[in-house]
């Protein structure tokens, strides 16, 4: 007989599989871009559809054709600039030195955090530094996802220190739209937390397969475990049941196929299954994206671009939303 080889199932790419914090995502890591602007921007996942592009990748077999491509629909309304945050470099890493807030906050956000009173530091009064960050929330309140209190986050800045300093002075308590930091056809990372699952088997968690119908005890357990009981206890690798989904993921090199300014253009009669209509900025992202619908969904400029996918976007032929 052939010796059986069963090899353990499931990924150990990502572990501890541990719940998301939060609802979107932190991100440690930026891109290194020399021109003074955001680095990343967020939006609302609003769903799926398909589009008909014409193929423009120049290795491509079907180069020049009309190719079927799925698609992401993502609400961006502007967000607005809370804060500038001054960094300075310690052994121990980047360590928070001084922080100045805009006079003008919308009063949404003071659901989120406890809004200051008075503007205490001035941005002419300091002068030592190493790295500059821009506190900016959300405005869930130009969408129809029903919602008032936006989310708060980090966003880096390129360029050098100098024109980190006079970007974020001009955007300081100001809207940046998603127009302002991406362009059409580039590549972008998705950070999302993924949809959650609940309590689920090993099965479903896993992959691993079904025992047969004539062993003992249960059919979508993981069976004996054999040497792996070595250790008088069930080691972290072995596929047991547990919660399943709400984690943080990201995706590398989504293309950019499309930032729309004229949501009528996509919304069609009864709006968005489970998301309604779109109301602001709107972006279209090749592929599917972690995440259930309006989850805010975190894009940054690429950590390592592909060069194989051109850096231009394809023109749509036809998009499935449309009546």
């Amino acid at each position: 007989m052939s010796t059986v080889r069963r090899p353990r199932k499931g990924s150990l790419q990502y572990s501890p599989r541990k719940r998301s914090k939060r609802q979107y995502g932190r991100i440690r890591a930026w891109a290194g871009i020399q021109e003074p602007k955001l680095l990343g921007f967020a939006g609302y996942k609003v769903g799926m559809a398909h589009a008909i592009i014409a193929d423009n990748k120049k290795t491509s077999m079907t180069k020049g054709q009309d190719i079927f491509c799925p698609l992401t629909i993502v609400e961006c309304p502007p967000i607005k600039t809370a804060s500038i945050r001054f960094y300075k470099n310690t052994e121990y890493g980047l360590k928070l030195v001084s922080e100045v807030f805009a006079g003008n906050l919308d009063k949404e956000l003071g659901r989120k955090i406890t809004l200051p009173k008075k503007i205490k530091n001035k941005i002419d009064d300091i002068s030592e530094f190493d790295d500059i960050t821009l506190l900016v929330y959300t405005q869930p309140k130009l969408t129809r996802i029903g919602k008032k209190k936006p989310e708060l986050f980090e966003i880096a800045v390129g360029g050098s220190k100098e024109q980190k300093l006079n970007y974020a002075k001009e955007k300081l308590g100001n809207e940046i739209s998603v127009s302002e930091v991406f362009a059409e056809g580039q590549l972008l990372d998705v950070h999302a937390v993924t949809k959650g699952k609940g309590f689920q088997g090993p099965v479903k968690r896993f992959g691993i397969g079904l025992k047969a119908h004539k062993s003992e005890k249960g059919r979508r357990a993981p069976g004996s475990l054999g040497a792996w009981m070595g250790q008088q206890h069930f080691m972290w690798k072995v596929a047991h049941a547990g919660r399943m989904g709400y984690n943080l993921r990201t995706e590398h090199n989504k293309w950019l196929l499309k930032i729309g300014a004229k949501a009528e253009d996509i919304n069609t009669n009864g709006g968005f299954l489970s998301y309604g209509d779109v109301k602001s900025h709107y972006v279209l992202i090749k592929g599917s994206v972690p995440g259930p619908k309006k989850r805010l969904i975190r894009f940054n400029f690429p950590i390592r671009p592909d060069r194989r996918i051109p850096n231009e976007a394809p023109t749509i032929q036809y998009l499935s939303v449309r009546d």
